[in-house]
């Protein structure tokens, strides 16, 4: 690990930070944490975790923010990339929802139904664990695999008998599709999200004094929208388009904070990977030890207290 730089050269950094819409950014500018940033960040916006982290595992950027199950499918294809820091979610987020009036009351009901669910996302993780942990395989099930708009236009018209979704999705059906929650993440989900970055960024000293910057900054942010949470929903709101009624709902089921990378969060996204794997969606099996780098630890150690 390369030395810390002085404030002199860490001022002439340019760290090149890869973001979601309603993410990182709009996280740390609601919690006014860009302010007084001591090098010049560059962002760019991508759709999803996947291509976001193909292009910090290319060099394109340095680091960025992606859920559970991105960092397992990227390690998956040889990403030139580290875990760095870990938050974690409600696993409630993460639920199998079904009409209002459907008939369906239990986990093992879906048998010989059609799920709805993003391919390679954490929800796709959390159907194979509660498909297990009914006694059931991807085999007793259609899986039907819809991107977010697309399912959730399929579930209000009834053409899949259930969905897999996570927030802002999971409020948004509750509030405006009545949906009906069959199963949640408790037991299932870990709710982990993970700041990663490029192998390449962490070996140059300047990028390296960045990012442990930039990791502890949005810990502390983490740590503001709990704090004050009808704030951060109409951030969130604002940037992403959402209802301000289902923003509140998933913020007040509890925003992300930040938790160590241990050994627990390593089994957890193990379990993960190799679900993955004995479904046939990963080729081969996942060492997820090996893409985490604790070097940042301390430092996020005093964010948490």
């Amino acid at each position: 690990m390369p030395a810390p730089v002085g404030a002199a050269e860490l001022a002439g950094v340019t760290l090149r930070v890869a973001d979601q819409k309603g993410g990182s950014k709009a996280l740390l500018t609601a919690a006014g944490l860009l302010a007084d940033v001591p090098y010049r960040i560059e962002w760019s916006t991508f759709t999803s975790g996947p291509p976001l982290l193909e292009a910090v595992s290319a060099g394109g950027a340095d680091v960025g923010r992606v859920g559970n199950t991105p960092p397992i499918f990227a390690a998956a294809a040889g990403a030139k990339i580290s875990v760095v820091a870990t938050s974690r979610g409600n696993a409630e987020s993460d639920a199998i929802l079904v009409p209002k009036d459907s008939p369906l009351r239990t986990v093992a009901d879906l048998r010989g139904r059609t799920i709805g669910v993003a391919k390679g996302s954490s929800a796709h993780g959390q159907v194979l664990l509660n498909l297990r942990k009914a006694g059931l395989s991807k085999q007793d099930v259609k899986l039907s695999f819809l991107q977010p708009a697309d399912a959730y236009g399929a579930f209000r018209q009834k053409q899949i008998d259930a969905w897999a979704a996570w927030d802002p999705y999971t409020s948004q059906a509750l509030l405006e599709a009545g949906a009906r929650v069959l199963a949640d993440g408790n037991g299932t989900a870990n709710g982990l999200s993970f700041l990663a970055a490029g192998t390449s960024a962490l070996s140059d000293a300047g990028r390296n004094t960045a990012i442990r910057d930039f990791v502890t900054r949005h810990a502390r942010a983490e740590r503001w929208a709990d704090g004050h949470r009808d704030e951060w929903a109409a951030t969130w709101a604002k940037e992403t388009g959402l209802d301000i009624g289902v923003a509140r709902a998933a913020v007040a089921r509890g925003p992300d904070l930040p938790v160590p990378l241990d050994d627990a969060v390593v089994a957890s996204e193990q379990e993960l990977a190799d679900t993955f794997h004995a479904d046939g969606v990963l080729p081969s099996r996942v060492d997820f030890a090996a893409l985490v780098d604790r070097r940042y630890a301390q430092d996020l150690d005093k964010i948490r207290g």
